[in-house]
């Protein structure tokens, strides 16, 4: 399974709001950008869906910026902020590419990568927020590497 590069943005995006969040400040989206090496633009989008996705909360005006309800930190799993980003392709998305990749149709690959992509959801269901903004915390150059 391979994740799009919106998913990748906007998990690293997440975790760089988790932990500022937790150390009480709300960030901008310029900060963020550059906390992800993300373009501007691109992490806009990228965090409007978060917002609208109820992951994110964004404030307007001087003292505005993006963050997430510590309580809700622990909550978020990796798989709702994919979700947010790529909608259920994760879960149907043929790992060869192919367009015309189903049960009834079925590409080389798919009855051996059915296990991994079952285990992969499962597994990012499993993982919090929370887990991987403790590992980062203050450590940021790790999520842009």
């Amino acid at each position: 399974m391979f994740l799009s590069k919106g998913s990748e943005y906007g998990i690293k995006a997440a975790i760089f709001i988790a932990s500022q969040s937790e150390e009480g400040h709300r960030t901008n989206l310029n900060e963020i950008a550059a906390a992800i090496n993300s373009p501007v633009a691109y992490t806009a989008k990228i965090l409007q869906n978060l917002a609208k996705s109820n992951i994110i909360e964004s404030t307007r005006g001087a003292h505005g910026g993006f963050e997430i309800v510590s309580t809700k930190i622990k909550e978020i799993t990796l798989y709702q902020i994919i979700m947010s980003i790529d909608g259920n392709e994760i879960e149907k998305k043929c790992v060869l590419g192919l367009d015309k990749c189903s049960s009834k149709n079925p590409c080389p690959f798919h009855h051996k990568y059915l296990s991994i992509r079952e285990n992969t959801i499962k597994t990012l269901k499993s993982t919090s927020l929370e887990e991987l903004a403790t590992l980062y915390t203050g450590n940021f150059s790790v999520l842009i590497n």
